[in-house]
């Protein structure tokens, strides 16, 4: 017997396609949800303003900067599909939200966000292109996925103490505190100022070296010959130093390897960096029981954040996306 679709999952597709068709020249569409289109501009909207906020957020934090925006631009049609589907659930349960959770949430962006200045928000939407209607839109879809997701993560079993105590063994060496590395750093620039050097072909010189290193070349001797950093004349060796002192990249790096383990290429803002691994004095742990309260509550985030992907996961399989 010939399969067939339900009436109304034909009627979908149809209107699906014929949205498709109809719109995605003219219109630019990057995806078509339960037959309720996102245009590629929406997604260009979403990008700029997001952007506009981290870059107002992250302004003395360069390199999260850059990584927020690369993982904002990889996932924003992404995350609009995921919240079409929740305002779908949230249209089929009659939800309704108050005027006033808006304006608070606005009002809460130009307090932390713009100290205050809520000129300064405006301003930044019209670079946007982008009216505060819109933005106040926006805010309204937001404050509906977070409630939706709030609703759907909440109702978790609270940890056991065997999870409390898996957790700490797990993580009792990000709550150290007095610790000190010994490592050695080779840094290869991203910009050299030399004919046919590129950001890319330095990266590419990066990995060879430490796939050199990998294979058992010296790190001393590869640090003097290609680091270009202010340690490179020593091998690249560096002092003792607290954990607090350095770049939290390198320090978290440095700290997850093993004593001479070499880690991958670091991509810092003006340099690749390869980090060894000389030493490492670990310092004094918290007990168990004063981190249990903060424990319970990281475990309790993390199963609500699993009951939020496993709700998204059965809304995506049930639903009809069709992207360009």
């Amino acid at each position: 017997m010939p399969f067939s679709l339900p009436k109304a999952a034909t009627a979908l597709f149809l209107l699906t396609a014929s949205l498709a068709n109809a719109q995605s020249m003219s219109n630019g569409l990057a995806a078509v949800v339960q037959g309720k289109p996102i245009t590629k501009s929406e997604v260009r909207e979403t990008i700029k303003i997001q952007e506009q906020m981290l870059m107002m957020q992250l302004q003395n934090d360069p390199d999260r900067l850059k990584k927020e925006i690369a993982n904002l631009r990889a996932t924003a049609l992404d995350a609009l599909i995921d919240r079409e589907l929740i305002l779908i659930e949230f249209a089929k349960v009659g939800g309704v939200i108050k005027a006033q959770y808006v304006d608070d949430q606005i009002n809460n962006i130009v307090r932390e966000g713009y100290k205050g200045d809520r000129d300064a928000l405006v301003n930044d939407l019209a670079r946007a292109g982008m009216s505060m209607k819109k933005f106040r839109e926006m805010q309204e879809k937001s404050i509906i996925s977070n409630v939706m997701r709030a609703k759907h993560g909440g109702e978790q079993a609270p940890p056991t103490p065997k999870e409390v105590e898996d957790y700490y063994s797990k993580h009792v060496d990000e709550w150290r505190v007095g610790g000190q590395l010994k490592i050695s750093t080779i840094s290869i620039p991203k910009f050299t100022g030399e004919a046919g050097a590129t950001p890319e072909s330095q990266r590419k010189l990066a990995n060879e070296l430490r796939s050199q290193l990998l294979n058992g070349k010296d790190f001393a001797t590869m640090a003097r010959s290609y680091s270009q950093d202010s340690r490179a004349e020593f091998g690249g060796a560096w002092e003792w130093m607290p954990v607090t002192d350095l770049d939290p990249m390198i320090a978290t790096t440095a700290m997850g390897l093993k004593v001479g383990g070499i880690s991958q290429v670091l991509d810092k803002e003006t340099n690749y960096i390869i980090v060894s691994c000389d030493a490492k004095k670990p310092g004094e742990a918290p007990p168990l029981e004063k981190m249990r309260v903060n424990i319970q509550r990281l475990i309790q985030a993390e199963k609500s954040r699993k009951g939020v992907d496993e709700w998204m996961k059965l809304l995506r399989q049930k639903a009809v996306i069709k992207r360009f």
